[in-house]
């Protein structure tokens, strides 16, 4: 069965790891990559009209079945980047960048959704092309090279993006059919 990586670290949003998580093990096997096999705590994302900043609330935990450093990339056909905090830690680890660089010089399919732009911008592997991300994230998109585009998804070569949780579906689709193809 061929096989995908989902990354995750402590703070990842749930609905943006569990939907590609369970999406992708429909056709694939799929890896938990994290930077050390262990159990990782989720969160939950909320936006309350009253508040200029989102509200963040604890979420499931999952495990992670491989750490960054075992991964090697060619054994994979996909890359999933997850949103939540996790990528403003993720984005400083080596392996994990060189695995990302991988994906982008094989130009395997790559998926990224919310704050998971800031990991490809840390990989500087986002230089020249169309983005999209939330908006608080536009300007690592901007400093990174990239042109941000406010639509629901936006697809660049090997490239997914996606702004929001809301918009998972088309998202998933469009990435599972480049899996496939």
């Amino acid at each position: 069965m061929k096989k995908v990586l989902v990354v995750v670290g402590d703070g990842a949003e749930v609905i943006d790891t569990m939907v590609p998580f369970y999406r992708l093990s429909e056709d694939f096997h799929v890896d938990i990559a994290a930077p050390a096999v262990r159990t990782y705590h989720m969160v939950q994302h909320h936006h309350a009209a009253d508040w200029d900043v989102t509200i963040e609330t604890p979420g499931y935990d999952i495990d992670s079945t491989i750490a960054f450093s075992e991964v090697d990339p060619t054994d994979y056909i996909g890359l999933v980047l997850p949103g939540g905090r996790a990528p403003e830690f993720l984005r400083y680890d080596a392996d994990l960048l060189n695995i990302v660089r991988h994906f982008f010089a094989q130009g395997k399919p790559v998926a990224s959704i919310c704050h998971g732009i800031e990991i490809l911008a840390a990989a500087d592997v986002i230089r020249g092309k169309n983005v999209t991300t939330i908006p608080r994230c536009r300007l690592d998109a901007e400093l990174a090279g990239a042109t941000y585009v406010e639509a629901p998804l936006v697809i660049t070569e090997n490239l997914y993006c996606c702004r929001f949780k809301r918009e998972c579906a088309p998202w998933m689709k469009a990435f599972v059919a480049a899996l496939h193809a």
